[in-house]
């Protein structure tokens, strides 16, 4: 029988032994995250186009969608690579080397036609069949007006913050399917395509520009019960699927929500990282004796702190996708100390990147906020990256620290 903290008489607890998983979890497909470095280039050269147009250019979509980088994680059978959650965060990883708001829009449209993956099979039919190559931006809140109706839903309403929606075919949105005795709602999540949707341009922020995170709006809009999943049986990995042998069919649905979303940080880090390295050596210690920073004591320091608060960044998301991948592989429930260790180091890693970036800010001295110095886009980015309420480390905190005591007040409510 589990215990609370997700152990039995015959296991030992997890909390005593948090590196097993790296023991069992393969490691990322090389293959895949070499594709990721070859766009590298072509990302640079738009990042600024993207940034002023609010979105990725559409030649680096192209240069992305060639190679598969949108479909990392989708199923074979659906004709995605299939591959584990560390090649996913690999891969992000190394594109927002380049830029950070195209990283993240290449996350969520990867994740949200992962989640497509899960649904029945004519939903699969629909979305994947009438659409090779489909990508699937989504939004778990569920703001809309839900009518429920024979057959379906009907919904009227504006969803925010549709991250990558303008190169998308189809959305998973959160939708109301009624409510629970206690008066709390019934969340859902619904597949639609772009047909039945319109498109409001409301990305005006500070970081995270060309992620193109803008607005979709619904009008009476039917959809059908087999484009419909029950959130709360998706948290528990009830997916509406057939039985697959595919690894990825059994992934953890939100633990792998959350961890995606610091693939960018995690790259976004070590861009600051070789940026520093390839600038601030030779540069010389404004008010000081130092000819080059190199040979400064503080920015010696400064520096090995930043590679140090990034790689203990990486290590944790690491570890929490060896969680993952190697309970997919065994087709089996993580237990729930694992996945509130798994929301505790999205939230960690995220602030961990996030200091290692304003190290290296400190290290770069204030021409790091010259509009012509990529690294203060590094910057915004990071910071509205890392607002994410996913990632905020506070709440991950508690929720944590309540699994660990055994509280069994709700907080996260899936």
């Amino acid at each position: 029988m589990l215990n609370k903290l997700g152990s039995t008489s015959e296991t030992p607890n997890p909390i005593s032994r948090p590196l097993d998983a790296f023991f069992d979890a393969p490691g990322p497909d090389l293959e895949i995250v070499s594709r990721a470095r070859e766009v590298l280039e072509i990302v640079r050269k738009h990042a600024q186009e993207g940034e002023d147009n609010r979105c990725v250019s559409e030649e680096v979509v192209n240069a992305l969608h060639e190679r598969g980088l949108f479909h990392i994680s989708v199923p074979k059978r659906l004709g995605g690579s299939g591959a584990n959650f560390r090649t996913f965060i690999d891969a992000v990883a190394e594109v927002a080397k380049a830029d950070g708001g195209t990283a993240w829009a290449m996350a969520l449209l990867n994740v949200c036609t992962w989640f497509a993956s899960l649904y029945s099979d004519q939903a699969q039919e629909e979305s994947f069949g009438t659409t090779p190559g489909a990508r699937i931006c989504g939004i778990f809140t569920a703001p809309a007006k839900t009518e429920i109706v024979e057959g379906g839903i009907r919904v009227t309403g504006e969803w925010w913050y549709a991250s990558g929606s303008r190169h998308a075919q189809w959305a998973t949105l959160g939708v109301s399917l009624g409510t629970n005795p206690d008066g709390s709602t019934i969340l859902g999540l619904a597949l639609v395509p772009f047909s039945d949707l319109t498109y409001r341009d409301t990305w005006f922020v500070a970081g995270m520009r060309a992620s193109g995170s803008n607005t979709l709006v619904a009008d009476n809009v039917f959809i059908p019960s087999h484009r419909i999943q029950n959130f709360g049986d998706m948290a528990n990995e009830a997916y509406a699927r057939s039985d697959s042998d595919e690894p990825n069919d059994y992934a953890s649905f939100v633990p792998v929500a959350e961890i995606v979303l610091v693939a960018a940080q995690l790259g976004l880090a070590r861009g600051a990282i070789d940026l520093t390295l390839s600038k601030a050596p030779t540069k010389s210690v404004a008010y000081t004796t130092f000819t080059q920073a190199r040979h400064s004591p503080v920015h010696q320091i400064e520096l090995a702190e930043a590679v140090s608060l990034a790689d203990q960044a990486y290590l944790l998301v690491a570890r929490a996708c060896a969680d993952i991948d190697s309970a997919a592989l065994r087709k089996e429930k993580l237990d729930p100390l694992t996945r509130a260790r798994i929301r505790m180091d999205t939230g960690q890693a995220g602030k961990l990147a996030r200091e290692a970036i304003n190290k290296l800010l400190s290290v770069n001295g204030a021409s790091s906020f010259a509009l012509s110095n990529s690294l203060q886009r590094i910057w915004r980015d990071s910071e509205v990256a890392s607002r994410h309420a996913f990632v905020l480390p506070e709440m991950a905190n508690l929720i944590y620290g309540r699994v660990l005591f055994g509280v069994e007040e709700i907080v996260q409510p899936f």
